[in-house]
């Protein structure tokens, strides 16, 4: 009914604007948890890790939406003709619309990557920048990923409010792992050093102790994923 739509799109503005008010310590929680699995999978498969943690985190109202409790559906992906998997039903633009459910969290950020990856409407997407998240937002919304108008400048908006970009950075290896600033510091990764420590030494959460990243283990030399 349209009472209901109104008051899940309600919903979700009220969460976006608590997102974007001040960092938010739910959201940062979630960057730590799945920031090394966006990594991992912008080296398997090209899609800007800024990008898959700012859909995760957005789409899974930071891991607390009831979609994710459920299913561990970070993304929101719907089953399609084509999903074989187990699934849920959960109300979304209509009543009871079946979702996609998986056995982990890495289960879904793979299947988010192989979403985009084996749909032709996203292939136009690997043919961007990948240190280009504005236009990989936009490219997303123009495919049809989300019905919101404002999906693009919500993305951006979370990427830029969270550093999101340095995490892109890394997995392409233009950033050592130990430059990494801690989500939600306004500071940027060269001007707010993090020692081997894990420590950040300034900056609103100074000595605030955080976990490594492991090392990456890239291809020798240029390698092509995509077009990329």
């Amino acid at each position: 009914s349209m009472t209901r739509k109104i008051i899940l799109t309600g919903g979700l503005l009220a969460f976006a604007v608590a997102l974007h008010a001040q960092p938010n310590a739910e959201v940062i929680q979630y960057i730590t948890s799945f920031r090394q699995l966006a990594m991992d999978e912008m080296v398997r498969t090209g899609v800007p890790a800024s990008i898959t943690l700012a859909q995760g985190i957005h789409e899974s109202e930071a891991g607390k939406s009831g979609l994710v409790q459920r299913s561990n559906n970070h993304f929101g992906i719907k089953c399609k003709s084509n999903w074989n998997g187990e699934r849920v039903y959960h109300n979304d633009d209509e009543a009871n619309e079946c979702f996609r459910s998986y056995p982990s969290a890495a289960d879904s950020y793979k299947d988010h990557s192989d979403f985009l990856l084996a749909n032709p409407r996203y292939q136009f997407l690997f043919k961007l920048d990948p240190e280009d998240y504005t236009a990989w937002a936009q490219g997303l919304k123009k495919a049809g990923y989300a019905t919101n108008d404002q999906y693009a400048p919500l993305l951006i908006k979370l990427i830029e409010t969270y550093n999101l970009h340095q995490y892109t950075l890394i997995a392409l290896g233009k950033l050592a792992p130990d430059q990494e600033v801690l989500a939600g510091t306004a500071a940027s990764a060269a001007g707010n050093s993090a020692g081997r420590s894990g420590v950040l030494n300034s900056g609103p959460y100074a000595n605030q102790a955080f976990e490594e990243l492991p090392p990456i283990d890239y291809p020798e030399g240029v390698f092509r994923i995509n077009d990329t």
